[in-house]
């Protein structure tokens, strides 16, 4: 695909016609060392929470660039249905690929897990940190991407802790909110597909998910029995995807785009 026309940078804080925005120390860096933008180069801005502007480079300070605000809009590329991917830490570095392409396909949430079958461990301190790697990678996508809400990106945490929750997974604040349709009303869950090569039904299987839907996908061995039938009994669905078996970085992103084309914007 060729360049954007117009570069997209990140701020985290709110937009407003005429404002002067400090850029943090990551974009202005991107900006200016990347990018090689200077003052008077004209760039966008969005903030993560679904509105963007055009705006102007003022100065050329890496450690925090100011740039003039346009006037806001609201987003324009996030899809109508809401999509949660629970993905099972892959061995070694998968998950920033996995994290990268998901904010591509539109995922709404992500959620990291560990689950009995998976190669990576990682303490508190190594966890912290690759969750703030995982959260760099998903604003650098939606700035690829031209996205303007960032998906959330919990925590990681063992699998039969988060399939324990009461609710069952639910939708950052930023995500559509798909109960505001009243077909909705008696549907307030989203549908829960866990990927399994033991299962019997495909996408075809199910109706359009009113309120949207989660995939939970396991490490490279999959998940084991006990979470398997852990996860059925607190109501999710094994979803086959065809007859040939996917990797673990592989499956979530098809399913990812699968539901898009069926249900979402693609």
């Amino acid at each position: 695909m060729s360049a954007p026309s117009v570069y997209r940078l990140f701020h985290a804080g709110p937009l407003a016609a005429g404002a002067l925005l400090r850029l943090d120390a990551e974009s202005s860096h991107h900006a200016l060392r990347v990018l090689r933008l200077a003052a008077g180069d004209t760039v966008e801005v969005f903030d993560g929470r679904g509105r963007r502007c055009a705006a102007t480079l003022l100065d050329a300070d890496p450690r925090g660039a100011t740039v003039s605000a346009g006037e806001p809009v609201d987003a324009r590329t996030e899809s109508p249905l809401a999509l949660g991917l629970a993905q099972a830490l892959p061995a070694g570095d998968k998950m920033d690929w996995v994290v990268e392409k998901a904010v591509e396909l539109g995922a709404t949430a992500i959620q990291p897990l560990f689950s009995r079958r998976s190669v990576l461990r990682l303490d508190e301190a190594r966890a912290a940190k690759r969750l703030a790697h995982w959260r760099r990678i998903a604003v650098a996508a939606c700035m690829q991407c031209g996205r303007d809400v960032l998906p959330s990106i919990a925590e990681p945490m063992p699998i039969e802790r988060w399939l324990a929750r009461p609710g069952g997974p639910g939708w950052p604040a930023s995500a559509p909110d798909p109960t505001a349709s009243p077909a909705a009303a008696g549907d307030p869950q989203p549908l829960r597909l866990m990927l399994s090569p033991r299962g019997e039904a495909g996408l075809d299987a199910w109706p359009a998910p009113m309120t949207g839907a989660w995939l939970l996908a396991g490490p490279e061995s999959g998940l084991d029995d006990a979470e398997e039938a852990r996860a059925i009994a607190t109501g999710w669905q094994p979803l086959r995807l065809g007859p040939r078996t996917l990797r673990t970085e592989t499956a979530g992103l098809a399913a990812l785009a699968a539901l898009q084309a069926r249900f979402g914007d693609f």
